[in-house]
């Protein structure tokens, strides 16, 4: 096969399973940012986070939140789960963080699926 033929399908095989890998990490990290609650499915982001915060400054001790399937749900102990949630948050973003730094540093096919 000519050389710059191979060297353009390596470079395109490489490229595909790098939008993928990149895709399963997006997927995983959502994935991860998932919280539950009481039976409820709650997805975490940074405006929950924010309202959350909002509320406490507030002095509110309780809140009625809607969860990932549009279901109201009380939320007791607002300062708790906060902290939950801001604990949850963080480590999927440093897993995150960490994992795409490691594939940023894959220079082939196989190095991306290796990880």
């Amino acid at each position: 096969m000519d050389e710059k033929l191979s060297q353009a399908l390596e470079r395109s095989n490489y490229m595909t399973t790098l939008a993928t890998q990149k895709r399963f990490l997006w997927e995983k990290y959502q994935d991860d940012l998932t919280y539950y609650s009481n039976g409820h499915e709650v997805a975490i982001t940074e405006s929950l986070i924010t309202f959350c915060s909002t509320l406490l400054d507030r002095n509110r001790q309780d809140v009625i939140l809607t969860d990932a399937n549009n279901l109201p749900f009380f939320v007791e102990d607002l300062s708790e789960f906060l902290d939950n949630i801001l604990d949850q948050y963080a480590r999927a973003s440093n897993e995150y963080y960490q994992s795409y730094n490691e594939l940023k540093k894959s220079r082939s096919v196989e190095g991306l699926v290796n990880l």
